[in-house]
């Protein structure tokens, strides 16, 4: 008994083994089962897009400035050009503006250094710059000083004479100082209202679209409607910078004419006591 016993131990333990060894190894159904499902996981990675390429469309803004000229009617053409020239002659007379006002502030500065140490009047005037506006004052003063004659002129004295000529040629420098300025301010108030016309013009048309397709839908109103935008846009646009050019160059005319009047002041007081 004890001898089949010590026989039947070791095959149990060898069966033992082998159910433990089989029961570990994957079945064929297992082996069927994963591969689908390693399919379309491959599958999904080949078929995963890479990285996404951007395309930039340009689309036409059917409502821009460009479509305003190209099929606006006549009213909005002239209004339109009515305001660029507008604009062009505002900055052309700001940049002439500057310019003489530039030119003026030099010439006072050369006189300021030049003409007073200058042996006597005549040699100073020719001194000065050819054109400028204190060498116009110095002439005028000169020429007064010296053709205080004739039957008319024995009523007036030489001082009065002298200053009347003196007042006249500083008048004159300040109205061609002004020169310019009244297009600037009639831009600065016209303008605007321009605009608001075109604006106008362009909520008619708005209407007008709405009517005769008898359906205010935004295909119909959104082209007049930004239509009258653009008007008003470039209205201010054309107003605010002739208004404040025009108050600049107010500000400089009035510092210029100073130095102007103080200058003609000078020369008259030299004309007549002979000392400044």
């Amino acid at each position: 008994m004890s001898l089949i016993r010590l026989i039947r131990a070791p095959f149990a333990a060898a069966l033992l083994a082998t159910a433990a060894l089989a029961a570990s190894l994957p079945t064929p159904a297992h082996a069927q089962a994963s591969a689908p499902e390693a399919a379309p996981a491959a599958a999904a990675q080949a078929a995963a897009p890479t990285a996404p390429v951007v395309v930039k469309e340009t689309v036409d803004n059917p409502y821009g400035i460009a479509a305003m000229v190209k099929q606006g009617d006549f009213v909005t053409r002239g209004t339109l050009i009515i305001m660029i020239i507008m604009s062009m002659g505002s900055w052309y007379v700001l940049f002439t503006k500057l310019f003489e006002q530039s030119k003026l502030m030099r010439s006072a500065k050369a006189a300021g250094e030049g003409f007073w140490n200058a042996g006597s009047i005549q040699k100073g005037a020719s001194a000065l710059q050819d054109g400028s506006a204190f060498r116009f004052l110095a002439e005028c003063g000169l020429k007064a000083s010296e053709h205080h004659e004739g039957v008319m002129l024995e009523a007036i004295d030489k001082h009065t004479w002298i200053s009347m000529s003196m007042q006249r040629a500083t008048e004159s420098i300040n109205s061609r100082l002004q020169d310019g300025l009244a297009f600037l301010a009639t831009v600065g108030s016209t303008a605007p209202f321009v605009g608001l016309f075109g604006t106008v013009w362009g909520i008619y048309h708005a209407l007008t679209a709405i009517g005769i397709s008898g359906q205010a839908s935004i295909d119909k109103v959104a082209g007049p409607v930004g239509e009258a935008l653009i008007m008003t846009a470039i209205g201010l646009a054309v107003a605010v910078p002739a208004v404040m050019g025009y108050n600049w160059l107010i500000r400089r005319n009035k510092s210029a004419m100073e130095r102007v009047r103080a200058f003609s002041g000078d020369l008259q007081n030299v004309l007549l006591a002979g000392k400044r």
